[in-house]
């Protein structure tokens, strides 16, 4: 069940990462980060770009008020979501990496199929 991680840390301080990592996977097509981080910013992502794909007004707002940066919501509504038009799902990719170095955390790459 996605969002249910709470990730060491309290409800607004998670809410906000999440948000900036979501911002930032729409903005570059890829991030790296541990799993566990990588897997709740899979379930907010595609959320973001299943209400993208139908470009209307109150979608737009309803992203706008999770994707921190105007310029990402244009470049979610104009570019990325009509990729996905015909795919329904599956719009993101986890790949691991192996653990971090400093703390033996299990690494992933979260990218845009």
């Amino acid at each position: 069940m996605p969002g249910t991680r709470k990730l060491g840390r309290d409800t607004d301080h998670r809410t906000a990462m999440l948000r900036a990592m979501v911002t930032f996977l729409l903005e570059n097509g890829k991030i790296e980060t541990t799993v566990t981080r990588a897997k709740e910013v899979r379930s907010l992502t595609e959320k973001m770009i299943t209400i993208a794909k139908e470009n209307n007004l109150h979608n737009k707002r309803l992203v706008l008020a999770f994707v921190t940066k105007e310029d990402v919501v244009n470049k979610l509504f104009n570019e990325i979501a009509p990729k996905y038009a015909d795919r329904n799902g599956g719009y993101t990719r986890i790949s691991k990496l192996g653990p971090r170095r400093g703390d033996a955390a299990e690494m992933a790459l979260i990218e845009l199929m």
